[in-house]
């Protein structure tokens, strides 16, 4: 695993770390989508460590955002992992590690959300590259859902598609009441080596639920 320090624009992993060339991402994109993401977005999900190897990048929380009903949800979620933040603080430090998982193809994620007082909140997840939309998320107990990617405005988004409960070899779909609506993940290039990093839930019901925003650079050791 690489160790990290915050980066100028000039960024790059640590010398004994392996780049390999990444086409995970590109696959699930039309060609013409593709080539609308700014180079270095391009670049960013292009690029692949060897298994066992990590990517960490650094970032600052810069925009917090709950209804009350969001506040409830993201507090319940917390008994399959807490897979949504939870703080309110802003210009607080967030870590973010990408791992490559050998024995899935996939890769672990690892979200560190520092707090003015108090623990930090740690979100650990997994994606694999698979399912109906060639790419699912697992955030704890089973519980995953299937994700869309998109270029919309030069930006690369994630959407959620449907959530599921894995049981062995079995997928059994969760119904409408236990979902907490549409998640929204973005990733936009903001030049000189930094990206902005925004995530959203909105229910079809009541509205806006949760924001969180962050900007990032990767680390180097």
């Amino acid at each position: 695993m690489t160790s990290a320090r915050l980066s100028g624009s000039s960024a790059s992993p640590s010398a004994h770390v392996k780049l390999l060339d990444d086409r995970r991402f590109r696959a699930l994109l039309s060609d013409e989508d593709w080539g609308r993401l700014p180079l270095a977005t391009w670049r960013r999900f292009s690029k692949r460590v060897a298994d066992g190897d990590s990517v960490v990048y650094v970032g600052i929380v810069d925009e917090v955002g709950f209804s009350d009903i969001g506040k409830w949800f993201a507090q319940v979620a917390r008994l399959i992992g807490g897979p949504l933040p939870t703080g309110r603080d802003t210009g607080v430090p967030m870590i973010v590690t990408v791992t490559e998982d050998g024995a899935t193809g996939g890769q672990t994620w690892t979200r560190i959300c520092a707090r003015k007082r108090g623990f930090p909140q740690v979100i650990h997840s997994a994606k694999r590259f698979a399912g109906p939309t060639g790419l699912e998320e697992y955030v704890g107990f089973g519980v995953s859902m299937a994700l869309r990617i998109a270029v919309e405005d030069q930006a690369l988004t994630f959407r959620s598609a449907g959530y599921g409960l894995q049981l062995g070899r079995l997928w059994i779909p969760l119904p409408q009441w236990l979902m907490p609506g549409d998640l929204t993940v973005t990733h936009s290039d903001l030049g000189e080596g930094a990206f902005r990093f925004t995530l959203d839930v909105t229910h079809p019901r009541y509205g806006a639920l949760i924001h969180q925003s962050a900007v990032f650079r990767e680390a180097v050791s």
